[in-house]
């Protein structure tokens, strides 16, 4: 697997990929929910952070990141390669390379807090509502000190 930056011309493949990976993993999430998400991550939030794909083999988009100021503010994965390790290369990639220290995830998205957790991070606070004031909580986690992971 190889990672590297996004282009431009790759949003709608990353938009696909992010309609799939949420459907597959934010349960809770409603219909109209995704619906009304989609065009603000496909004008405004891709072009707010520096985007990084993994690429499979074949050439193919299999995961993504999205990085801001220390946050790693977006993560998604092809549903086919959901556990194949994609996530956390991409995780690793954003620690090392671009400072990643910190990420807000959604409470209920119970298999992405483990995934976090498994990779160092910790519960440091929690936020009732999220980004856009709806009731799907935030826990606000960040990478613990090396000696404690």
């Amino acid at each position: 697997m190889q990672i590297e930056p996004v282009e431009r011309g790759s949003y709608q493949t990353l938009i696909a990929l992010w309609e799939a990976s949420v459907r597959a993993s934010h349960h809770f999430l409603q219909e109209e929910d995704i619906a009304a998400l989609r065009p603000l991550i496909l004008e405004h939030y891709f072009d707010a952070v520096t985007l990084n794909c993994a690429k499979g083999q074949d050439g193919e988009i299999v995961g993504f990141c999205g990085v801001a100021d220390g946050n790693l503010e977006m993560l998604f994965v092809a549903p086919a390669a959901m556990g194949q390790g994609v996530g956390r290369q991409l995780v690793e990639h954003a620690i090392a390379r671009q400072g990643v220290s910190r990420v807000d995830v959604n409470e209920q998205n119970e298999g992405a807090c483990g995934f976090y957790r498994r990779l160092g991070f910790v519960v440091v606070g929690r936020s009732p509502l999220d980004g856009q004031g709806r009731p799907y909580p935030l826990l606000h986690m960040a990478l613990a000190p090396r000696e404690e992971r």
